[in-house]
């Protein structure tokens, strides 16, 4: 069924967006997705021409981080073309409407736009006991999601609850929780894990998928590669702390004032796909480890399994040379060691030949002595 709205740009016009701003946001947007200068053009043509698409987010087990991100979007412009101009039809948090006004405007949505609107779902879903863990109006979340999911164009599982469960599906899981992937298949669904994501990650997938009538390209475990193809551990600015070997060994320590690396006080970096190191967080002000907390790898799976947060990982994978910081600590002492030995080796060698030189001067000077005395 054919959209009846504005386009983006008629919706931003009636905001009183200007050509000047409406122009820049298309080329944060590029920015943002990765896009070289020269196919901002395409960005502003999508966006002059397409209609905004209507969107339901479903609100599962979680506590509302990821919306608590999402309306926080460090750039003004896209704050409000996201929230505004995207047709948010239905969520229990943001919508004013309530109890049948609320409905309605949600079975308008997948019965009028079956097929082309956005499903968007923050938290998992309970699947114990029949999912009576949580349910509205009488339904279960599963009940709904499935009824919800059917008509959708592309899904968005937001935060690490709707990727892969979270705290909800820590063991023993009593609830049941679910991440959406597990539960619907034969759509295409974007994970965007984190808890919560970054707003700037969020607005992005969004932009994408409004822009170019697409879902982004996903890596293996269905995360968007532009946000998700580098370990926090990669762009981390103690790396250079990491390779020297140089660590943290308590909060508080020396070392830590000194920003050290966190590796051995529980820091996930080395194993969690993410943009915190990049793109921060709080309008690009920091992160959790230039704050002195080493990352939790919240946008993993079962990172609330992985052991303490606070004690580091026996091994990790993906390092050129494959150590572990106790290794690269052992090497570098056995490094220092054999250096130490080396350069005591030179310096005996060193002095020896200077000590034979010098016997060999003198016994120049003995001779020639002896010489001068015989001659006299």
């Amino acid at each position: 069924m054919k959209i009846n709205s504005p386009t983006y740009w008629e919706a931003m016009q009636a905001k009183g967006v200007n050509r000047r701003d409406f122009l820049k946001y298309c080329a944060w947007l590029g920015a943002l997705l990765g896009i070289e200068a020269s196919g901002v053009g395409k960005i502003v043509h999508a966006m002059e021409t397409k209609k905004r698409l209507p969107v339901i987010w479903l609100h599962g087990q979680e506590c509302t981080c990821c919306s608590e991100s999402f309306i926080r979007s460090s750039h003004p412009v896209v704050a409000n073309v996201i929230l505004d101009d995207i047709s948010l039809d239905y969520t229990e948090t943001l919508m004013a409407a309530s109890g049948y006004q609320a409905e309605k405007s949600y079975r308008d949505t997948i019965t009028k736009y079956k097929g082309e609107y956005i499903l968007c779902m923050e938290g998992a879903i309970p699947t114990g006991n029949g999912g009576v863990y949580c349910c509205i109006g009488g339904r279960s979340m599963e009940q709904i999601l499935k009824e919800a999911a059917e008509g959708a164009k592309a899904i968005i599982a937001w935060g690490n609850c709707a990727t892969h469960g979270c705290v909800q599906a820590a063991k023993p899981n009593p609830t049941g929780a679910t991440p959406v992937r597990k539960l619907i298949s034969g759509k295409p669904i974007i994970n965007v894990p984190g808890c919560p994501p970054i707003a700037e990650v969020m607005t992005g997938v969004i932009a994408h998928v409004l822009t170019f009538d697409r879902i982004p390209a996903l890596d293996s475990m269905g995360r968007p590669k532009a946000f998700y193809s580098r370990r926090v551990h990669d762009s981390c600015y103690r790396r250079p702390n990491y390779d020297a070997g140089l660590f943290v060994e308590t909060f508080d320590d020396e070392n830590a004032k000194k920003g050290y690396c966190l590796y051995k006080v529980g820091c996930r970096g080395p194993v969690t796909y993410n943009s915190c190191a990049i793109m921060k967080w709080n309008n690009g002000v920091s992160y959790p480890i230039q704050s002195g907390h080493g990352c939790i790898g919240c946008s993993e799976q079962n990172f609330w399994d992985n052991g303490p947060f606070y004690k580091h990982l026996p091994s990790f994978p993906g390092f050129p040379i494959e150590k572990t910081a106790d290794d690269i600590c052992i090497a570098i002492g056995a490094a220092t060691a054999a250096g130490i030995a080396a350069h005591a080796i030179t310096t005996n060698i060193r002095k020896r030949a200077e000590i034979k030189e010098k016997v060999e001067k003198g016994r120049i000077k003995n001779i020639e002595k002896e010489e001068g005395v015989n001659n006299g």
